[in-house]
């Protein structure tokens, strides 16, 4: 099982949760809309890469897009959790990659399958190094970037998620029980597109975060 590490204390990761759609730019780019709640999709933890490792395109996508994201590591258990007290359940925040193989997922659509294939192969969770929660005093207030080859492709500014990080506990922790080790993967700003072999991409958020991915 991938563990994290996050005050020199190590995590295993068990649930990752994802939200589909939670910037309305990057929904319009879609063809999406968002509705009044969040739309979640869950990765096995086998899909977890972290710094150091190369970013492996499966064999059987001719299609893989990057979507930069925000991701949140529960530190508490936790079930119905209120908005108000919702971040006091966060560990810590890093930066991630929700690898998708596009050409697959579309296809998924299409035939109104589930987007498990393209969603949830190995390396399709890309994680950077997290910081804890306490280095981080408003979540709502946050801007990352990622750089492809030294080209800016996204960045986010978390006031524009349409549920931000409290929203999003609560409601899943209203569905789901949320335990120590879950991740939740925030959604992605505009700009999604392919990704390569060799292509170098960087995630960044202020002086906190700055990785650097390569595409094997």
């Amino acid at each position: 099982m991938p563990s994290i590490r996050i005050d020199q204390t190590d995590i295993s990761v068990n649930n990752i949760f994802c939200v589909a759609r939670n910037y309305v730019a990057h929904a319009a780019e879609m063809g999406s809309s968002i509705g009044s709640e969040p739309v979640i999709f869950i990765k096995p933890n086998s899909a977890i890469l972290q710094s150091g490792q190369a970013l492996q395109l499966p064999a059987w996508s001719k299609d893989v897009h990057h979507e930069a994201e925000l991701v949140v590591a529960i530190g508490r258990d936790g079930k119905n959790i209120s908005k108000e007290n919702a971040l006091g359940h966060v560990a810590g925040y890093a930066l991630g990659l929700d690898l998708t193989a596009r050409d697959v997922q579309t296809e998924a659509k299409r035939t109104g399958m589930p987007w498990t294939l393209a969603k949830g192969f190995d390396g399709a969770a890309v994680l950077t190094h997290f910081v804890p929660a306490r280095a981080i005093s408003n979540p709502p207030e946050l801007e990352f970037i990622l750089e492809i080859n030294g080209t800016s492709k996204q960045h986010a500014d978390t006031r524009l998620m349409v549920f931000d990080v409290a929203t999003l506990i609560a409601w899943i922790s209203s569905r789901f029980t949320l335990q120590v080790g879950d991740l939740i993967y925030t959604g992605t700003p505009e700009g999604v597109g392919a990704i390569h072999s060799g292509d170098q991409l960087k995630l960044m958020l202020g002086d906190l975060i700055n990785e650097t991915f390569v595409v094997a």
